[in-house]
């Protein structure tokens, strides 16, 4: 046999296995639920990209992790398709997540807020996989046994830099919080934190931006710094007030939380542990830089990926447990795998200044018996979650 024909036997011998292999694949559907007119993507949000604020669509970031995993899921003979569903209420989003378990999806992925999510994991049997929403009370008392978060939650974030302020020996803090009710919540995370790594909150103070003369002083920084403490901890959701903070305090002091130096589940100009290649290959498909929220979305597309080359065959039992047991390869230089008591991906955070990655965490130094990991967010001691998960 001369060498073409050991070509040609070769390629069909290939087709072949291709051919085998496509019999029995299954194509795999998920449904990605998200709300119509979605303020968080006005043009004028968008445009002040406020750190840690989403900057384009969930969509986005999913399709760019199936791309990526495309040929890794036709070796195995499976295929995965997302679709994105606008939802504008709560009875829309029961209904549209009851209409994916019956049209044979496999998983949801929602970009919602707390109570519609919960709405989503309560009105279908399959796996809800939390893009962007990181209220504590879902990975608490509101958790739900399919319910997983590829967003780190307030707390985590709240931990990262507890635990950076207690690493660069910045104990004093002035906590400065919004007027919303998201800010309340977020700052009694954030005193939590401070409590729990044993820094001192010196003061805390209400500010508020408004248009009336009589309340200027609430959002003046010279007025709302005064005072002896090593750094100020801002708690804005809106992140209006934030940007305007770092250089603008009464004495020169970092400021963190929602300005200065904050924490992030990604930064585009991350540059370890091949980093730079999935920003990179994110920017050429979205034609943004890639965020935060687009890094949880990408995640989210690279666990259903994960999942569809475990269990190729199906049925919906095998992929949804592959899905809950994957280690997750996020290009921050570790395994991440979900938490068994509360849903959360154990994730490494990134302390950014909005220009670069300033640090990681956790932090050098700081132990945990099991995974150091863990020393972000609810540990299992501490979990509120009672509900028994698959």
């Amino acid at each position: 046999m001369d060498r073409g024909e050991v070509r040609r036997s070769a390629s069909l011998l290939v087709l072949g296995l291709g051919l085998a292999a496509g019999a029995h694949a299954v194509s795999f559907k998920a449904v990605l639920l998200v709300p119509a007119d979605d303020t968080r993507l006005e043009r004028s949000r968008v445009e002040r990209a406020y750190l840690g604020h989403p900057t384009g669509a969930a969509i986005d970031g999913i399709q760019s992790a199936l791309k990526e995993a495309r040929l890794e899921m036709e070796s195995a003979g499976a295929s995965l398709s997302v679709e994105a569903v606008e939802v504008a209420t709560l009875e829309a989003v029961r209904a549209a997540a009851q209409k994916a378990e019956k049209a044979g999806a496999v998983a949801l992925l929602t970009d919602l807020p707390a109570a519609w999510t919960v709405a989503a994991a309560d009105a279908a049997r399959l796996p809800v996989l939390n893009l962007g929403e990181a209220s504590d009370s879902l990975r608490q008392q509101d958790c739900r046994a399919r319910l997983l978060h590829l967003a780190p939650s307030e707390r985590m974030r709240a931990d990262a830099l507890a635990q950076t302020l207690i690493s660069r020996r910045w104990q004093q803090v002035l906590l400065l919080t919004g007027p919303s009710p998201a800010d309340a919540l977020r700052s009694a995370t954030a005193q939590a934190a401070i409590k729990r790594y044993g820094l001192k909150l010196v003061g805390s103070k209400p500010f508020k931006l408004s248009g009336d003369p009589r309340e200027r002083d609430l959002a003046n920084p010279l007025l709302l710094t005064q005072g002896g403490h090593d750094v100020v901890w801002v708690v804005d959701s809106d992140g209006e007030f934030a940007r305007s903070l770092p250089y603008r305090t009464a004495t020169p002091r970092p400021v963190v939380g929602d300005a200065g130096l904050v924490a992030l589940a990604w930064h585009a100009q991350y540059d370890r542990f091949g980093a730079p290649q999935v920003s990179r290959r994110f920017t050429k498909s979205a034609g943004r830089p890639m965020s935060a929220h687009d890094w949880s979305a990408w995640l989210g597309g690279k666990a259903l990926a994960a999942a569809a080359v475990a269990a190729p065959r199906g049925p919906a039992a095998a992929f949804q447990k592959a899905l809950v047991e994957a280690e997750l390869d996020g290009s921050k230089g570790v395994s991440m795998t979900f938490r068994p008591w509360d849903g959360q991906l154990r994730q490494p955070l990134l302390l950014s200044d909005g220009q670069g990655v300033i640090g990681t965490a956790p932090v050098d130094g700081v132990q945990h018996p099991k995974n150091s990991l863990d020393t972000l967010g609810a540990d299992a001691p501490e979990k509120l979650c009672k509900v028994a998960r698959p």
